[in-house]
């Protein structure tokens, strides 16, 4: 991984963005020289290690990102979703990017607009300009009512999205369209026209985008899910830390995964389901923790309970759906808690 999270310290870092807005101006100081030492030292090996049972302070409480905008709170990937993670004092935005027909990126998620809107087919299939009279909202539910069916809600560009993020918002940009290297270029434009850089993380399932993002110095990618999973499942089956993440890694997994697992014989192979399985165990955080300044992100933590263990574990940041149910838990658990 190339993109040492160190040399980002000289300029505003992705977390900094943040803690100036929504910190009191004493805690902004603890907070900030908590963080530049973990950029220098390798960040807190646990949130109250020094303490073990004591009363845990507000800089171990991870940021909350709205996934994908907030998509349990209103339309994902809009416009609208967006405002409504900002309005919820949420820490971070994620937004999926695909591109569209005449090569604009613009925010949506599933391979067919029909899993989300009133339309059909794949977002490559539309112009960008079609796909702003798409309705976004449609198969959005709330409480047994459709409410964006009377009032439609476009698919917006990228550009679009960060004129109307705060600059001191971070951003963390899905990339879900293959290949790679027509989409890792255009969403370099986007940020180049925008002077964004400095503001946004990209991340993909998809390998291709940490080679395809190499032409770019400035891109700061997360490590590879395959890398992340593969050190994951070391550590939970074979009990071995294999490959720390590098200096100034980004990293993220889900908090609770369904996996399967494959047992391969001499003449044949078994398979086993675990529905709910947490890897991010102390032994995986203390791993990935290996090397100065690593950042750990758990996907899918919708629940109080889920929040607090993830923020006893030590992450950095949690991935949630519903930013104004989760930001109330964040901010009730910065007046300190106990973990087990």
């Amino acid at each position: 991984m190339r993109n040492d999270f160190a040399r980002v310290v000289e300029a505003p870092t992705f977390m900094s963005h943040y803690m100036m807005r929504t910190m009191p101006w004493r805690a902004v100081a603890v907070v900030s020289t908590a963080l530049l030492l973990a950029a220098c030292a390798g960040g807190p090996a646990s949130p109250g290690a020094s303490q073990p049972q004591a009363l845990r302070t507000m800089q171990a409480v991870p940021l909350v990102i709205a996934h994908r905008g907030g998509t349990g709170d209103a339309p994902e990937n809009t416009l609208v979703a967006i405002r409504s993670a900002l309005a919820s004092h949420a820490d971070a935005i994620w937004l999926t990017v695909q591109l569209s027909r005449d090569g604009v990126p613009v925010l949506y998620r599933p391979g067919d607009l029909a899993a989300l809107t009133d339309a059909h087919g794949p977002v490559a299939a539309k112009s960008a300009a079609e796909l702003a009279r798409v309705n976004a909202g449609w198969q959005f539910k709330s409480q047994d009512a459709w409410p964006y069916r009377q009032r439609a809600v476009g698919i917006p560009t990228l550009a679009e999205a960060l004129a109307a993020i705060p600059a001191d918002t971070p951003v963390i940009l899905d990339m879900k369209a293959l290949p790679a290297a027509p989409q890792a270029a255009a969403v370099a434009h986007v940020l180049d026209e925008a002077g964004a850089w400095d503001r946004v993380l990209l991340y993909s399932t998809e390998a291709d985008y940490q080679q395809a993002f190499t032409a770019w110095p400035r891109a700061r990618v997360f490590e590879s899910r395959d890398a992340t999973r593969a050190r994951l499942a070391n550590v939970a089956l074979a009990h071995t830390c294999e490959a720390p993440p590098l200096t100034g890694a980004w990293t993220a997994f889900e908090w609770r995964r369904s996996l399967d697992l494959t047992e391969r014989f001499t003449l044949g192979e078994a398979h086993s389901s675990v529905a709910d399985a947490q890897l991010w165990s102390p032994q995986a955080v203390q791993c990935f923790r290996t090397n100065p300044g690593v950042h750990i992100v758990a996907i899918a933590v919708n629940s109080a309970a889920d929040y607090k263990a993830a923020a006893c574990a030590g992450l950095d940041a949690v991935l949630a759906d519903s930013p104004r149910r989760m930001t109330p838990v964040r901010d009730a658990l910065r007046q300190g808690y106990r973990c087990p």
